[in-house]
Parts: C-alpha cells; structure tokens; sequence
C-alpha cells in the first residue's frame, strides 16, 4: 500500500502570524492561510511552522498579514480536550515557506 501525504498550498495570510513556546521548549508559529476555494470563496487553513533546520525563526519573521505565501507540508489531524470536551482539529504541518512576490503587471 503507497500513501502519500504531500500538500502545496499557495494563498494569503489571513492574519499576523503567532509564536508560541510549548512546555518543552519547542517553539511554534501558526499562521491563518486563505486559500481560493472553488468559486469566489475562500478556506481558511490553519499552518503550523515548528522551528528548526528547514523553518526558522528570521523566515517566518519576514511574514505578515496579506502576504501571499506558498507551503509545503503534510496534513495532519490533532485531538486535544478542553473544556468543552474533546476536540479534533485538522491543520498542515509546513515543511517549508517562501513569500511569493507580487507580480507588477505592465
């Protein structure tokens, strides 16, 4: 059995992105990414980037509200509780980042 679990999304930053520091010292920064859905509409998608080798800390600075970026990553699905119980989020890991430069039209 192959699986393949490989995603390239390329959309706009819906807000700034947040760093959070988890207990164990690893650092994360989530980014809201809107992608074009079919139609006019948009999906918003959750981004983790965990900082490390191939994410760091500089690139991800360089990123902000409506920045059109591309990401390359894996989907994964989350459980977690709360106080409403228990939850199950569905977002993508990034493996890698780069901000798309806008494109002057002449």
């Amino acid at each position: 059995m192959v699986t393949v679990n490989v995603v390239v999304l390329a959309g706009t930053v819906a807000a700034d992105p947040t760093e959070k520091e988890l207990p164990s010292g690893d650092k994360v920064t989530e980014i809201k990414l809107s992608v074009p859905e079919a139609g006019k509409r948009s999906l918003p998608l959750p981004v983790s980037a965990w900082h490390g080798k191939p994410i760091t800390r500089k690139s991800l600075g360089a990123i902000g509200r409506g920045d059109e970026i591309l990401v390359h990553g894996q989907l994964v699905r989350r459980f977690y509780r709360n106080g409403a119980g228990a939850r199950t989020v569905m977002e993508v890991i990034a493996t890698g980042l780069k901000k798309l430069e806008p494109v002057e039209e002449e």
